[in-house]
């Protein structure tokens, strides 16, 4: 893991996950591995978050560990004390992407337009998360911006399905999505881990 292409070659389906239980974290990135996911995106919008990062990179080296939702100064750098292996971002301000470059640790920061996967480009960044991708145009929107912008890649992320990610696998400009349903609440609430890993297997053969 030495740049933010790398990691868009991890998995062909990310799963963002937002745990509300430290004790989930290493039973579900093992089930994920067993499925053949072998990154999650351990969101930072619950006080588990940076927690089950630390868990999960002190039990279960082998899974990538990021850290997703960084919004904040200074959560880059606990985000990657912790463990976490990437970052991303939803949006990008100045300050937030100097404090995410400061870490040390590739990242996804986030565009939603043109002018804004633009401004990061100009920043050197070729890898980048689409956010929110459904409603900020989706797959068109991807089709659109690939002729202008033929050097950058992007990891959707936002309402996409297990029906709709191969539409955007098929991008030529499209590293992997992110995808919440691989982990939903009430199976983690279950704990029911070997659904996990079946709905790890099935994304994992989403790669084109």
């Amino acid at each position: 893991m030495k740049t933010a292409a790398d990691v868009l070659e991890l998995a062909p389906v990310v799963p963002v996950v937002a745990l509300d239980d430290v004790a989930h974290a290493v039973p579900l990135a093992e089930a994920l591995l067993r499925g053949g996911i072998r990154t999650i995106e351990v969101t930072l919008r619950t006080p588990a978050g940076l927690p089950a990062i630390e868990r999960i990179a002190a039990e279960v080296p082998e899974m990538v560990a990021g850290a997703g939702t960084i919004t904040e100064p200074g959560q880059a750098k606990r985000a990657a004390d912790a463990g976490a292996r990437y970052l991303v971002t939803p949006g990008t301000t100045d300050r937030l992407l100097d404090d995410v470059e400061a870490s040390g640790v590739p990242f996804l920061a986030g565009a939603s337009t043109v002018s804004e996967a633009m401004r990061l480009a100009e920043r050197g960044a070729t890898a980048m998360k689409f956010f929110p991708a459904e409603p900020s145009g989706g797959v068109p929107f991807l089709k659109a911006i690939a002729g202008p912008l033929p050097g950058l890649r992007f990891c959707p992320t936002g309402g996409i399905s297990p029906q709709t990610a191969p539409n955007y696998l098929a991008l030529p400009n499209v590293g992997c999505v992110g995808g919440s349903w691989l982990a939903p609440k009430d199976v983690l609430a279950a704990g029911d881990w070997a659904q996990i890993e079946q709905l790890a297997r099935d994304a994992a053969a989403l790669r084109p």
